[in-house]
This record gives structure tokens, C-alpha cells and sequence, in this order.
């Protein structure tokens, strides 16, 4: 066997297939896939904080600013917010057809639809209350921490 200097050209071809990056794009590949994989899973844990004010609600949303709340007509005012399930804003026009169980919040000054968080089925627990009407909403009692809701006996 003949010996190679380390400082000949045979030795640095040598080197350069020992440290091949032919593995490099399937590691590469790998490990976007798991960063991705949890970041989306991850995304799924975050306890999104509703506002006190917010209501329970069905909503049907037709063509806007027209929706169903409940399924009384109401309007969703200018410059209304949509959260989707990631918490993402989504428009309104891409939701025309769909029902869904949202927390909303209505613009105090002219009772129209101000803001609209679309609900996971882990948010909406059975055993988690939350009011569906103002005059629950006054007369239950809100842990903002916890956000839970209890009525008052």
C-alpha cells in the first residue's frame, strides 16, 4: 500500500470523499421535517385568551358582511376580525357557506359583529361554560387566567 503525504492532491481528494455532503440533504430534509411537524403540533397547545366580553356562538357566514349568529341575522362590522383555528386572521369571503361554533365579540356602539375567534374542538369543552347571551355574560363570574366561566347560584 502506498502512503499518502497529507499535503498531496491525492490526500485532499481523498479527504473530500470522506467528508462527502451527499448525506447532508437527507439529514437536511429530516430535520425541516420534524422542525415543521412540531411547530405544528406545538401550535395546536397554545391556550388562545379570550376577552371577557366575548360570547358563544354558531355562526353561519353568508356573503359579507352578512352572517348568522345564532341564526339571527347580523352583520359583521368594518374592519370585523376573523381568527381562524391557528389564530391567524382569515377574510371573511373565503368562509361564505361555513357554519361554525366561534367566541365573538360585538362592537358596544353598534351591537355589529367586531371580532371572531373560529373554535378547536379542544376549546369547546362541555364541562368549560361560557356564556351565550349579555345577560349571562352579566350575571356569571370570569376567571381571566384560568378563562373559565362559572354561573352563579
Amino acid at each position: 500500500m502506498t502512503r499518502v503525504s497529507p499535503l498531496s492532491p491525492n490526500a485532499l481528494r481523498h479527504a473530500a470523499g470522506i467528508a462527502s455532503w451527499r448525506w447532508v440533504a437527507p439529514v437536511l430534509i429530516v430535520v425541516v421535517a420534524w422542525l415543521a411537524a412540531s411547530a405544528a403540533h406545538a401550535q395546536n397547545l397554545v391556550q388562545r385568551t379570550f376577552p371577557q366580553a366575548a360570547l358563544r356562538g354558531e355562526i353561519t357566514f353568508g356573503t359579507p358582511p352578512e352572517v348568522l349568529v345564532n341564526d339571527q341575522p347580523a352583520r359583521l362590522s368594518p374592519g370585523a376580525r376573523i381568527r381562524g383555528l391557528n389564530n391567524m386572521l382569515v377574510m371573511s369571503a373565503t368562509l361564505v357557506g361555513q357554519r361554525a361554533v366561534v367566541n365573538y365579540r360585538l362592537e358596544p356602539t353598534t351591537g355589529l359583529v367586531h371580532e371572531v375567534w373560529l373554535l378547536r374542538d379542544d376549546e369547546v369543552d362541555p364541562r368549560k361554560p361560557w356564556p351565550t347571551t349579555l345577560e349571562e355574560q352579566r350575571t356569571w363570574l370570569f376567571d381571566p387566567v384560568a378563562q373559565t366561566w362559572t354561573p352563579r347560584r
